[in-house]
């Protein structure tokens, strides 16, 4: 759900996506599966503006410490995507082999057997990394659809 809030106080509710009308636009509010996508004012005329999070959310909080600590933000946020892009390329290289044992397909194409088999556990854990790089990401309001969209997750 978002929610907006004027002078503090609730004013307005709606399922996401969600679109806002307010004077002079609307704001319009869009999640991925790790958190925030967009959060942005539409004015009437075309133009867009990111709103700033508030500073006791998550959002905010990250935005801070950004803030504060640049460089620790730069190379968390590159890690992230790092470890965004390890686990797109290993999921992907590990789910091409049991589809193209199909049979339409492996009679079509031929198959695949992937360079990489990783144990269950490391599996999990290049899971798990993955999702809080996505949730990294979504903290900052940074998307991207390959990345973010859940492949990564």
């Amino acid at each position: 759900m978002a929610r907006l809030y004027r002078d503090g106080r609730l004013d307005a509710e709606s399922r996401v996506p969600a679109r806002f009308p307010v004077e002079g636009g609307v704001i319009e509010v869009r999640t991925s599966e790790a958190g925030m996508r967009r959060c942005a004012f539409v004015a009437d005329d075309g133009s867009e503006h990111q709103l700033v999070p508030d500073p006791a959310s998550a959002e905010g909080r990250r935005i801070r410490f950004a803030r504060e600590h640049p460089g620790a933000s730069r190379l968390i946020g590159a890690v992230s995507i790092l470890v965004l892009l390890i686990g797109v390329g290993v999921n992907l290289l590990q789910v091409a082999e049991p589809i193209s044992q199909i049979p339409p397909i492996a009679d079509t194409i031929g198959t695949f057997e992937s360079p990489v088999n990783l144990p269950l556990w490391l599996n999990i854990s290049l899971g798990v990394a993955a999702a809080v790089g996505a949730t990294e990401r979504a903290l900052r309001m940074r998307y991207h659809w390959l990345l973010d969209s859940g492949a990564g997750t």
